[in-house]
């Protein structure tokens, strides 16, 4: 058992946990998970970065004391080696965030079944598994935080996006169910749901409808937000409490306009679906 979590002044509500957190993120290789594990780090905080992929050479224990995992976050195998390492490491974890993920979307007409189930499986099924895999050390602590990274298209559903709004809306669900479950554990549960910012996820956007990936990738490279200034604002977010962290103004203008004035939302939504129809 972990000694009791040494609270901030500044953290009145307990969110932050320990003055030094412990922190496991997955899909921390590169994009906002590695932005993340850099904000963290900058905190003082110690983080356990995992990842499918390779890491870059500049990330590595033997360098910077800097901790990795190869994580497949589809694998149960791969999450109860996290959880062992976890255990054997640090005898506790602080804060999990989920923040691996797929893109991917299409019209409904042309994406396929097997994209359906292939981001059903990473962006929904890799977060439940992260959650089943770390609740009851987190019963036992009496205390963390889960932290999912889902998108503003888990608040906002655009066309064309049907897949992708599907799972990231299921993410935002199960956030808020987490967060009722175990509050009297002393739990909490964070959801975060950025719009669009510069990242490699393009790199994992497939499927049969390409023309609508051109588009998506156009936005994404075309943002001037960072993966960075989203990390720096997740973090203000958990210094508050926010269940639902909306860290970027394109954001939280979108999903603003959807609470308070549906008619023009609806009207804007609709007209870009006939933009897309027409422009593919």
């Amino acid at each position: 058992m972990t000694p009791p979590s040494r609270v901030p002044e500044t953290d009145p509500g307990g969110v932050l946990g320990h003055t030094t957190r412990r922190v496991l993120i997955t899909g921390a290789a590169s994009g906002l998970g590695a932005a993340l594990a850099l904000a963290f780090e900058a905190r003082g905080d110690e983080v356990l970065r995992t990842d499918i992929g390779e890491f870059p050479t500049e990330v590595s224990t033997s360098s910077t004391g800097v901790s990795t995992l190869k994580l497949d976050i589809r694998s149960d195998h791969d999450w109860a080696a996290a959880l062992a390492q976890v255990e054997a490491t640090w005898g506790g974890l602080d804060v999990l965030v989920n923040n691996a993920g797929v893109a991917g979307g299409g019209r409904l007409d042309v994406a396929t079944l097997d994209e359906w189930q292939w981001i059903t499986d990473v962006n929904l099924f890799g977060v439940v598994r992260g959650i089943r895999t770390f609740v009851p050390m987190f019963k036992r602590q009496g205390s963390g935080a889960i932290v999912n990274v889902a998108s503003l298209a888990g608040l906002v559903h655009p066309a064309g996006m049907a897949s992708y709004n599907a799972v990231k809306a299921a993410v935002v669900a199960l956030t808020e169910t987490t967060g009722h479950e175990l509050a009297a554990y002393g739990i909490t549960a964070h959801v975060v749901c950025p719009s669009y910012f510069r990242s490699n996820l393009m790199a994992s956007m497939g499927g049969a409808d390409v023309d609508l990936g051109a588009i998506i990738a156009g936005l994404v490279e075309g943002s001037s937000i960072s993966a960075d200034d989203i990390a720096a604002a997740v973090l203000e977010g958990l210094d508050r409490g926010d269940e639902i962290i909306v860290p970027d103004q394109p954001a939280r203008d979108a999903y603003g306009l959807k609470q308070h004035d549906r008619a023009t939302y609806d009207a804007i939504m609709r007209a870009q679906a006939t933009k897309l129809r027409k422009g593919i």
